[in-house]
């Protein structure tokens, strides 16, 4: 007799729609027998928690706490872990093919490779500006600012563009390290910051700008960015004004290899799924996370959230425990959950569940909502302990 060969899930990305999905498969009671082997894939040796990534900039957080090896995450889950680029997906074959790296079958296929910043949409952005979404992006950026800092300017000129979270975030954060050297625009090309967000947030988001200085310019085009300046458009004019830091934090494009993909795309390139998350004619593969178009089983258009893939993992790993237990699968249907954003040091907003904070009160209930949703259990009692404790230890050193 003949034993059968188990299957093999793979799935590409280890941000919060990937690793979640890792981590939810590698805890549903399988069989023995059916027991699959569920490999990731990441370009990075680290997962990221990226609503925390703006916390490096002020030191108020370390890498180890928002970014934690992948290796140290999925110890004792039984999930394999490739750090690679991917290469090429034949879905006719059923293999993924890594730069550098093996080729991998699958019998399952999840696709949470995430967003890229694009940054050919002016001239001289790719070469001078900054993006901002993953820990090199910091890195880099950490860098800029530690050299800018370092010399003897007396102003040091920073333009963010894109006046959406990521933006506002930065401005915030940056300008309270920056402090009185400092010298923040934010620009943004619609006629309002956070068009999207509840006017709650937006308000204290305001509040926040204007408390900090930060000069903000709406309804203005970026037309181009140099070494030691950004050229910008306001009602037909244009100005040059001179930087020494620009951070582009606008757009998000789907991987080249997921929009060479022979599947049902939309016209920015995201892959259309049915609400099980699956792609369109082609069940085998999900989707989720800034790569999927996703409409849920209540016909709302989920967003590109992380809360949004983070709940998107849950159903996903559900899912392809079902199909291959010969169970039903589950529509999803998102939930939001509200919407918090840092402004600055000690300082957030928090909007949802019939909740309304801002100050150091949401900067706390910020805090513990995201320690709550850390990967590991391990991970969130490590980090936790270094929350309760960090402020009795620095009290000790003064």
């Amino acid at each position: 007799m003949t034993t059968q060969q188990p299957a093999r899930i793979c799935i590409l990305g280890g941000g919060f729609g990937g690793l979640y999905t890792a981590l939810r498969l590698s805890q549903l009671p399988w069989e023995e027998a059916q027991k699959p082997e569920i490999v990731l894939v990441d370009k990075s040796d680290r997962f990221l928690f990226s609503p925390l990534l703006y916390e490096l900039l002020t030191g108020e957080l370390q890498t180890w706490e928002i970014a934690p090896p992948f290796v140290e995450v999925l110890a004792g889950t039984g999930v394999r872990f490739y750090q690679g680029r991917v290469a090429d997906i034949d879905i006719d074959e059923q293999r993924v093919r890594l730069q550098d790296g093996p080729e991998i079958p699958y019998d399952r296929l999840v696709l949470a490779l995430g967003g890229e910043t694009p940054l050919d949409m002016v001239p001289g952005a790719t070469s001078y500006a900054f993006p901002f979404r993953s820990i090199t992006d910091a890195y880099r950026l950490e860098e800029r600012l530690r050299l800018l800092e370092e010399s003897d300017a007396d102003k040091i000129r920073v333009a963010i563009v894109g006046g959406g979270y990521s933006g506002v975030e930065l401005a915030c954060k940056l300008a309270d390290r920056l402090q009185e050297r400092g010298r923040l625009r934010l620009v943004e090309l619609s006629d309002q910051i956070l068009r999207t967000s509840p006017e709650f947030n937006r308000n204290a988001a305001n509040n926040a700008l204007e408390k900090r200085s930060v000069w903000v310019d709406l309804e203005t085009k970026v037309e181009s960015i140099t070494a030691d300046a950004i050229a910008l458009e306001y009602k037909n004019q244009v100005d040059t004004i001179p930087v020494n830091l620009v951070i582009w934090t606008v757009g998000t494009r789907v991987n080249p290899v997921v929009q060479s993909l022979p599947v049902k795309q939309n016209q920015r390139g995201s892959l259309t799924t049915t609400p099980t998350l699956q792609l369109v004619d082609r069940p085998e593969i999900y989707a989720l996370g800034d790569l999927a178009d996703c409409v849920d089983a209540d016909g709302q258009q989920v967003p590109i959230t992380a809360q949004a893939a983070f709940q998107q993992a849950d159903y996903v790993g559900w899912n392809i425990w079902a199909s291959l237990t010969n169970r039903p699968l589950l529509p999803f249907r998102y939930q939001h959950l509200g919407e918090m954003m840092t402004l600055g040091t000690n300082n957030a907003t928090f909007t949802g569940l019939g909740v309304k904070l801002d100050g150091p009160l949401a900067y706390v209930a910020r805090r513990l909502a995201y320690l709550y949703r850390m990967p590991t259990l391990e991970h969130q009692l490590k980090v936790g302990f270094n929350w309760l404790t960090a402020p009795i230890v620095d009290a000790l050193k003064d």
